[in-house]
């Protein structure tokens, strides 16, 4: 019963992540070719920041809920609502700690022209941490398909507003541009809560029973989802300085504003998005993958996990693989197909090999959570971050462009999935 409901989820998972995927890239389609690369520089320069500022606003609590749910050792609804009331308090500080500090981070990546687009990131972020909220809830149930419609449906209205308003508001200007994109994600958040409202349990009745907070079962959340949210703040944290530690220092060495804000969105906008694209696989499984580990380490079934654990990895690999055979033969043909350009083609074929470790690196660290490791991952994620910033400065000094850049993301998948692995072969020795 277990095996196929775990078979089916991926499935369903795999599924909707393709579709997802599919409407990603015309999402990313319509935006590039419409906003054009200097204003895709622009925007993944503060993407750090947002990324930043969701894993804060989201404080782990989907994964505490997947894995709480999963067990089926407390209330539910007590468990959802506890994860709300204080997502709720940590958003709205975050909120203001975002405005005040707007400024200083617009400084930091030399443009204050980016300050107002900063800001609107903390208006987006109660939307995005309940929308998770809820989807940690049906995860822990097995339950992927209304994650999967509702993330359809939020693809769907992005692309009916950049198709219909975006052309209209390039007009406005680059940073105008920025906002509208940015503030896009309060309807599409809104529209994923509504969807995922009506695949609730008919029978929630909502009383104040279980609107107040329970300090028992927020205490249960929190031993979950700091260790959880301590790995991945790290990760989010390195990738905050990233833009800011490239900039001041490229700057230092001779290179323009202008050549470093180019050549970062050609990175990060074209290429890494392409490497990219197979990891909605290795997510899906990832998703898949917590509960049932997590529901088979507390019955102590050793042999059942890790033969999910190996299915898991394999999967991941071998669709990566594919892709990666793809897109080293074909670069060009894949950039022109999804951005209608040439640029960043060479850094597609150095970085592609590597990217095979990278995708099953999610699988990896889902498995680690599933099995109380998250500290272990922590720690990988914080080696593997000074190492790369390490990298960064001193390859800054070498003057060779943004390669001071590609050349230690490579080095940071190395380690952080050598690691990884190792310390989970060991936990079964």
């Amino acid at each position: 019963m277990r095996k196929s409901k775990f078979i089916k989820s991926t499935i369903i998972l795999l599924i909707g992540g393709f579709l997802t995927k599919v409407l990603g890239m015309i999402l990313k389609i319509i935006l590039t070719r419409n906003i054009g690369t200097k204003t895709l520089g622009l925007y993944m320069m503060i993407m750090p920041t947002f990324n930043l500022f969701i894993t804060l606003s989201q404080g782990g609590f989907p994964v505490s809920i997947s894995k709480l749910v999963s067990e089926d050792k407390g209330n539910n609804k007590k468990i959802v609502f506890s994860s709300i009331f204080m997502s709720l308090i940590l958003t709205f500080i975050l909120m203001i700690l975002v405005i005040f500090i707007s400024p200083i981070i617009a400084n930091m990546l030399h443009n204050n022209d980016l300050k107002i687009p900063i800001m609107c990131i903390g208006f987006t972020l109660p939307f995005i941490s309940i929308s998770s909220i809820v989807r940690g809830y049906f995860f822990g149930k097995e339950n992927m398909l209304p994650h999967v419609i509702s993330n359809t449906f939020e693809q769907v209205l992005r692309i009916v507003i950049y198709m219909l308003i975006l052309p209209i508001i390039i007009d406005y200007g680059q940073i105008f541009t920025i906002n509208f994109i940015i503030l896009t994600n309060i309807l599409s958040e809104t529209l994923s809560i509504i969807i995922l409202y009506f695949f609730l349990p008919k029978k929630i009745k909502i009383n104040k029973e279980y609107i107040k907070p329970d300090f028992e079962v927020m205490k249960d959340i929190l031993n979950i989802s700091i260790p959880t949210t301590g790995s991945r703040v790290i990760g989010t944290i390195g990738y905050f300085f990233e833009p800011i530690i490239l900039t001041t220092f490229l700057l230092m060495n001779g290179y323009t504003n202008n050549f470093i804000t180019y050549e970062y969105g050609v990175l990060t906008g074209y290429v890494m998005p392409l490497l990219l694209m197979p990891s909605f696989f290795s997510m899906a499984i990832s998703q898949a993958t917590i509960p049932v580990i997590s529901n088979g380490y507390v019955n102590n079934k050793i042999e059942y996990i890790k033969r999910k654990i190996k299915q898991s990895l394999s999967i991941s690999f071998i669709i990566g693989l594919i892709f990666t055979i793809l897109l080293i033969i074909f670069p060009e043909f894949c950039m022109k197909f999804i951005y209608d350009t040439n640029e960043g083609i060479n850094y597609i074929r150095v970085l592609a090999p590597f990217f095979l470790l990278y995708y099953i690196q999610g699988p990896l660290v889902s498995v680690m959570q599933a099995l109380n490791m998250s500290k272990d991952a922590f720690n990988s994620t914080l080696i593997g971050i000074f190492i790369k910033i390490f990298l960064m400065i001193v390859l800054s000094y070498m003057h060779i462009g943004i390669y001071t850049l590609i050349i230690p993301t490579i080095i940071n998948i190395i380690y952080v999935t050598l690691f990884n692995i190792i310390k989970v072969k060991k936990i079964f020795k």
